[in-house]
């Protein structure tokens, strides 16, 4: 075709296309189903499913190859008539060809004609009815074959047995990925350490009984972490700095991996923190990759958090600076992919070479290629240039090539000048890469990205052509259909994984589309440019800083939107019936698309549900109350409450262990200004939160208590304050303070206390006057600490206590005789739902309802706001 155009640059338009041709399609199907079933099948099934698929499979090829002889050896010759040929009156937008019907009637087809071609016309059909079933029962076979061998590694030498005995062995491993820090998580009122994880093979092993054997095991490698000061220490840990391909010796315990583990035959754990021992060095090319990652990494340390965190992520996947919070917001927005090595980074960056997709196949395309004057075909082999560096830069693991597979299916548009031939070569790809890994069969994100791939080569120009003939404009509408095809089709299987339902989804999409480009081909030389001329990186790097800011605050806003996401059930049953309802509102949206004023409504009331502004959820909901005093924000197993301070402004008292939960909290609320947050102690249940808190708003101070354990949590409130530049002070008894209608007065820890025996027991303790209402704030006191407060000079003031925030979530460690001394007419109980720690005891609530106290939680009533005078307490739940 190319070569017939007689163009250098190819073709201005390319050939007309038939239907669409799905014939590699149930061969990969098949292959995908069978490695994700057999990976873990015993040897005999594998066996058998391969000797069963290989004879019926080479039984039906011989009885066609049989068959046509014998039509052949029957076949009478006849001559063809010369072939019509039809005019071509135009080229659509979609480069399908038209027809013009030609002069004259229709040449007749005689009833002797249909008896001839019948039965041909049938044995052909049956035909290839048969070639297609062998094609499939022989992808079958191979499939079985390659994942029965890989399976085969899970249990072959001596590491799983060692596994098994929990046994400290002495292992030579060799990395086949960059090591990554875990993320931490929040366990009750402290943060899980940070370890380092890196997939590793064995190949040389030696146990406890001192025998030495060559091996090639997957495993998976945890370093545990020793505590440092802060991340960027962690982030020198020389583990981190290792290179695929390294081979090093560590000194582990093997403990057999989780049931159901893929890839992993056992895990080695690696304690202490001592540096590893390399014995031999990476490769050359995973040398030069490092290189070139690194010099990204330099080259982006000068911006700010979220670009230095999120480019390393756009170009090569290297998220190890991303924060917990930011990451979250990315999750609760669908966001993820922008953050992985995903075929969207790879496409990004042949679009530059080759141009826009649209115009991949014409002369007049406007990528560098058409500018350089390369021809089409170079343009295609240069672009397989490109993905073989994409893969070296951004490592060989099986997502990278994934990746580069699927980004991969552009370069045939040029090759063929055909748009439906991506499908078969998307069915390929999918074949090739299920027999090269089997384990991808079974990953999320395989099967993520193949359906975002066909839903944007399948459903998405049929979306685009529809909105655009109802005169939405062409840009617009590819981009739209693009956004919510792939939400459609990807949304149940992502479900499975979080069990919510993001609203906001496509809107953050298509809002981070207009830099996500940007952002990804300035990262991308910022690459190219980082060992060459640093400065140069630099300056790149900051203009690429100001998309990647952008994207960062459409994740961070679309979840902190009150009706970002739905509950929905994350199991199969729950995606297929997301799945359905999908489809009922594809259908009633196509209804919908040609009454422009029901739409127009339509999309106000989604907005105001996801929105839910203050004023119209207030009428609605009656949330928050008017007039409200003091609200305890329901943000799961740990503390925030919010003071009222004026018009909106509010006092916070703890954050929480969630930063969505509290800013959805603070949000409600209409609080927007807050001149001190109070943190009561550093247990991560009531500080991992404060990026919520801090989010968007001004913030005057931050009041902490003297006792800075844990250390790690201490050192994360301090890192927080000091890049928002807010000041952080001590808070000492009898300090008292006011803003607006807002009193207070200190009550714990007292200045000159000894060192208290732990975080709870130097919680900071504070009476709250409002309006006349008066609030007694525990923080986690214990028993010991509770007794001195009764026994000091404010237990004449705690007898006049309205409200009290039960110390510690109601745990069962209380002092009754502070409780006699209070006798509070109400009790709020901030508290998670099952939570593993009993919480609150029974003994608590009787004690509390003993002394006349109507007992409310968080776990069962939600949020709660308090509001109304000392005379008539007014109560209102979310």
């Amino acid at each position: 075709m190319h070569a017939a155009s007689e163009h250098r640059l190819g073709v201005t338009h390319p050939r007309q296309e038939g239907p669409t041709d799905l014939r590699l399609v149930p061969p990969a199907l098949a292959a995908w189903g069978t490695a994700a079933l057999m990976v873990h099948a015993s040897t005999g099934w594998i066996v058998g499913v391969v000797v069963v698929s290989l004879l019926v499979g080479i039984g039906l090829l011989v009885a066609h190859r049989g068959r046509g002889r014998a039509v052949s050896a029957g076949r009478q010759p006849r001559v063809r008539p010369e072939p019509r040929v039809t005019p071509v009156s135009r080229v659509g937008p979609d480069s399908q060809v038209c027809p013009e019907p030609m002069d004259g009637p229709e040449p007749q087809v005689g009833p002797e004609s249909l008896v001839s071609r019948g039965p041909a016309r049938l044995l052909s059909c049956s035909a290839g009815a048969k070639v297609s079933v062998a094609a499939v029962l022989l992808c079958v076979a191979a499939s079985a074959v390659s994942a029965g061998l890989h399976g085969a590694d899970l249990r072959r030498g001596p590491v799983p047995r060692l596994a098994e005995r929990y046994a400290s062995v002495t292992a030579e491993v060799e990395l086949t990925s960059d090591p990554r820090l875990t993320r931490p998580r929040i366990n009750g009122n402290h943060a899980t350490p940070t370890a380092v994880l890196l997939q590793a093979e064995v190949r040389r092993v030696k146990g406890p009984d001192e025998a030495v054997v060559d091996t090639r095991t997957p495993v998976l490698v945890i370093v545990d972490m020793a505590r440092r000061s802060s991340a960027g220490e962690r982030g020198r840990s020389p583990w981190l700095t290792l290179l695929p391909s390294t081979r090093v010796r560590v000194a582990a315990q093997a403990v057999p991996a989780l049931a159901g583990g893929d890839r992993v035959a056992a895990v080695l754990r690696v304690r202490g923190g001592r540096p590893p021992e390399v014995v031999e060095e990476a490769s050359a090319a995973q040398r030069f990759a490092g290189r070139l990652r690194e010099g990204l990494r330099e080259a982006t340390d000068g911006l700010d958090g979220d670009a230095r965190a999120l480019l390393p992520g756009f170009v090569v996947g290297d998220t190890s600076r991303v924060p917990a919070e930011l990451d979250e917001a990315f999750k609760a927005t669908d966001l993820t992919h922008l953050l992985a090595v995903s075929g969207a980074n790879f496409t990004i960056l042949l679009a530059l070479f080759i141009g826009p997709p649209g115009l991949a196949q014409r002369a007049e395309r406007r990528g560098l290629a058409p500018r350089l004057g390369i021809p089409l075909r170079a343009t295609a082999l240069v672009g397989g240039a490109l993905t073989l560096g994409f893969v070296i830069v951004c490592r060989p693991e099986p997502s990278v090539v994934r990746a580069a597979a699927c980004g991969s299916i552009a370069l045939l548009a040029i090759v063929t000048g055909r748009r439906r031939s991506l499908v078969p070569a998307l069915a390929t790809a999918v074949l090739l890469l299920v027999l090269y890994d089997p384990w991808l069969a079974r990953s999320y994100g395989f099967l993520l990205s193949v359906l975002a791939t066909g839903a944007l080569l399948l459903l998405a120009p049929r979306w685009s052509a529809a909105l655009q003939r109802r005169r939405v404009p062409p840009r617009p509408a590819e981009a739209l259909a693009a956004a919510g095809a792939a939400q459609a089709v990807c949304a149940p299987v992502v479900v499975v994984l979080s069990a919510k339902v993001s609203l906001v989804a496509v809107p953050c999409n298509l809002l981070a589309e207009f830099a996500v480009a940007p952002a990804t081909v300035l990262g991308f030389a910022t690459l190219a440019a980082a060992p060459v001329a640093m400065p140069v990186a630099e300056c790149i790097a900051w203009c690429a800083s100001w998309p990647a800011g952008w994207i960062a605050d459409i994740a961070r806003t679309g979840a902190s939107l009150p009706g970002a996401g739905v509950d929905w059930p994350g199991s199969w049953t729950g995606a297929a019936l997301l799945a359905l309802v999908t489809v009922v509102a594809v259908f009633v949206g196509r209804r919908l698309v040609g009454r422009p004023w029901l739409v127009g409504a339509c999309l106000v009331v989604f907005l105001l549900a996801v929105v839910q502004p203050p004023p119209l959820t207030r009428v609605i909901t009656g949330w928050p109350p008017p007039g409200w005093r003091f609200v305890m924000c329901d943000v799961g197993q740990g503390d925030a409450t919010v003071l009222a301070a004026g018009d909106g402004r509010g006092v916070v008292v703890d954050a929480g262990p969630d930063p969505v939960l509290v800013d959805r909290c603070l949000t409600a609320l209409g609080i927007t200004e807050i001149p001190l947050v109070v943190l009561t102690h550093f247990h991560a249940d009531h500080v991992a939160g404060l990026p919520g808190v801090l989010r968007g708003r001004a913030v005057g101070a931050i009041e902490t208590t003297g006792f800075q354990e844990p250390a790690d949590q201490a050192q994360f409130v301090h890192r927080e304050a000091a890049a928002r530049r807010i000041p952080v002070t001590r808070a000492v008894a009898g300090q008292e303070r006011r803003t607006g209608g807002l009193a207070w007065r200190v009550l714990w820890p007292p200045g000159d206390a000894a060192t208290p025996d732990g975080p709870n027991d130097a919680s900071v303790t504070m009476l709250v006057r409002s309006a006349g209402l008066t609030l007694l704030l525990l923080g986690d006191l214990e028993p010991p600490a509770q007794r001195e407060l009764s026994r000091s000079s404010a237990v004449a003031e705690l007898a006049a206590v309205d409200v009290v925030k039960v110390a510690h979530h109601g745990s069962a460690y209380q002092d009754p005789t502070l409780i006699r001394a209070m006798a509070p007419r109400l009790a709020l109980i901030s508290v998670g739902a099952d939570n593993p720690y009993g919480h609150p005891a029974p003994s608590t609530v009787a004690a509390l309802r003993g002394g006349g106290a109507t007992v409310l939680r968080t776990d069962e009533d939600g949020a709660i706001a308090v509001a109304g005078t000392a005379e008539e307490l007014v109560v209102a739940r979310d």
